[in-house]
């Protein structure tokens, strides 16, 4: 019994660091969509950059929660009286709870944005300053914003974790070097940034062995290893590698990048993704799980067309308009490789 426990002892430690890498990964690619829309919302309404990305994280398990996926709802706001708009049932402190369902995520961050500036309960908040953190999340649990007794804490330890606190210093603007997006202040759009000076988007860091991105199975490897390495390891035809992957027959990987052990999806887990300079459409493709095909359907966008750093590209649904276009020279794209599939 106790050889046995030992070993599930083990085989615990070996798992941890991998789910923690995968759930900080999540997180971070959470925060990397949704901050500029928090900026944008401090700067309308007051209510701290910081303080919406740590609750929408909690609240919508950084967008994976069941709630969220079947309503957009990141903030699990319940109906109350005064919601007219459409609703969803959903367990929480009791069962069959009334929750509100959103057309888009965006409709999520402006409803919880007025929520908390319009609501009795929330004034006194207002008054504190906008980058105190730590006052803002203890008097979201003084006004009755959730039940959770730890509530402060584990939005303080979330904005600390990954910093996010500079997204609030942007919004006053205190602090202008970390974000890819047009900041809005006193709802006048500001001068868009030369691509050249926009900052890098940090590299991902990815767990050994497989796990998954958008549901989808997935290799991380390194510059040089062998395709067909992979497809026996995996055991996976060394042609779905290719075909998975949108990618041209090779013997090894020209690059450290992602392979997927199958096909990706037609649309993504988040709502959007932000252009990053140098990036192509196949690099998006790849980072969302999401096939080049649809990435383009979705944003109006034909073979060998590529957005604009600093564009908003749809990963769910339809765009209402083409992103604006790179100058042609400044890149390049794989050509997608078409497939049969109606999955």
């Amino acid at each position: 019994m106790l050889k046995i426990r030992n070993i599930l002892l083990s085989l615990m430690l070996l798992v941890a660091p991998v789910v923690f890498s995968q759930q900080s990964e999540i997180i971070k690619n959470y925060i990397n969509t949704y901050k500029d829309l928090a900026i944008a919302e401090m700067q309308r309404t007051g209510v701290p950059a910081a303080i919406t990305l740590a609750q929408g994280i909690h609240e919508s398990g950084a967008g994976q929660g069941k709630l969220v996926l079947m309503s957009n709802n990141h903030f699990g706001i319940k109906c109350k009286s005064n919601w007219t708009g459409e609703s969803v049932k959903h367990d929480d402190d009791s069962r069959g709870e009334c929750f509100r369902k959103y057309k888009q995520s965006e409709d999520s961050y402006k409803d919880h944005s007025d929520f908390l500036r319009n609501g009795k309960h929330y004034a006194f908040l207002f008054q504190l300053d906008p980058a105190d953190y730590t006052g803002w999340a203890y008097g979201l649990k003084k006004a009755g914003y959730a039940t959770n007794p730890k509530y402060p804490q584990v939005l303080i330890k979330l904005i600390e974790d990954y910093n996010l606190q500079e997204y609030t210093l942007i919004a006053l603007g205190k602090n202008t070097q970390a974000t890819d997006n047009i900041i809005v202040k006193n709802d006048l759009p500001a001068e868009k940034p030369a691509v050249d000076e926009m900052p890098q988007a940090k590299k991902p860091v990815y767990p050994d062995g497989e796990f998954k991105i958008n549901e989808t199975k997935v290799v991380f490897v390194k510059k040089g290893t062998p395709f067909l390495a992979i497809a026996k390891q995996y055991d996976i035809d060394l042609a779905k590698i290719f075909e998975f992957n949108e990618i041209t027959r090779a013997q090894e990987s020209a690059k450290d990048q992602l392979i997927y052990l199958q096909r990706k999806r037609k649309t993504g887990i988040n709502d959007f993704h932000i252009v990053q300079p140098g990036e192509t459409l196949h690099d998006i493709a790849q980072l969302n799980a999401i096939r080049l095909e649809s990435l383009q359907e979705m944003n109006w966008l034909k073979e060998n067309e590529m957005p604009a750093a600093g564009e908003k590209l749809n990963l769910k649904t339809k765009a209402t308009s083409m992103p604006k276009l790179a100058v042609r020279e400044n890149y390049s794209l794989l050509p997608s490789i078409k497939t049969n599939s109606t999955n």
